[in-house]
């Protein structure tokens, strides 16, 4: 299977999952910092940037876990840090309950929601899409200018205005480009944590929940709070005047996170 990996740096490995309709560029802030501690090994996943979806593989937060454990088994990586946001936050999650992961940082990590926050991401991403089918190019073309920066990023990241124009594309080309969207968003209709749910390993482990608080697609004031009920054992972070996809936002603080939990 093709995988499209960045790796950089070296000791213990660190792997970054990325959320649904992204890429591996989306911890492109934070991926130097931490290579000055670990390797740092940030991948597409099957149908996400440069991945192609493959036969077998069944896009989602379940489905991406156990294609990802058995990756990491075919690689020889043996319980890496695991670092994710959104979807990845819940993929991170998961090997971590599994046993699989060393340590977990999740920023703003799905299956938090309750039926309506479950529907919104639904509503958001499908809409999205829609719009990005019929206007993307002229979107993408307008990214030079602060506001369609704005407009077009800024229920991701609190404040897009401050990032590059092509950083901004970067994002925006995740989104267009993705083929395993329509499957993930099905993958999360199972994908619903309670406290009643089995934590397995986590316990055991190094675990960080970090959340932006101007998160606006998982919203951090019932998600974050829910997370903390769900998770008590965790180490639960707010990340100020930060947005879903914190990194571009605060890296500083993002790097932060993942290093005092991987004891970099």
């Amino acid at each position: 299977m093709t995988v499209n990996v960045e790796r950089r740096g070296s000791g213990t490995p660190v792997v970054l999952v990325h959320g649904i309709c992204s890429r591996w560029q989306a911890f492109e802030p934070i991926i130097d910092a931490l290579a000055a501690h670990h390797e740092v090994i940030a991948i597409d996943l099957p149908g996400f940037g440069l991945s192609p979806l493959q036969d077998g593989v069944v896009p989602g937060p379940y489905g991406f876990a156990d294609w990802l454990e058995g990756w990491l088994a075919e690689q020889g990586i043996v319980k890496p840090h695991v670092v994710g946001n959104s979807m990845g936050g819940g993929i991170a999650l998961e090997l971590g309950r599994r046993g699989v992961a060393g340590s977990v940082t999740a920023f703003s990590p799905i299956g938090f929601w309750q039926k309506p926050g479950l529907g919104w991401s639904q509503v958001l991403f499908k809409s999205l899409g829609a719009l990005t089918a019929v206007a993307g190019r002229l979107l993408r073309a307008g990214l030079r200018l602060g506001p369609i920066r704005a407009l077009t990023l800024g229920l991701f990241i609190a404040h897009p205005v401050r990032m590059a124009a092509s950083t901004a594309r970067l994002h925006l080309d995740g989104f267009m480009g993705a083929t395993g969207t329509a499957q993930a968003l099905e993958g999360f209709k199972a994908y619903v944590l309670t406290d009643a749910d089995e934590p397995g390993e986590l316990p055991q482990i190094p675990t960080t929940i970090a959340w932006g608080d101007r998160d606006l697609v998982l919203t951090y004031w019932t998600q974050a709070r829910r997370a903390r009920k769900i998770l008590p054992f965790a180490r639960h972070l707010d990340l100020a005047s930060c947005g879903h996809v914190p990194f571009e936002d605060d890296p500083v603080a993002c790097a932060a996170a993942v290093l005092s939990t991987t004891g970099g």
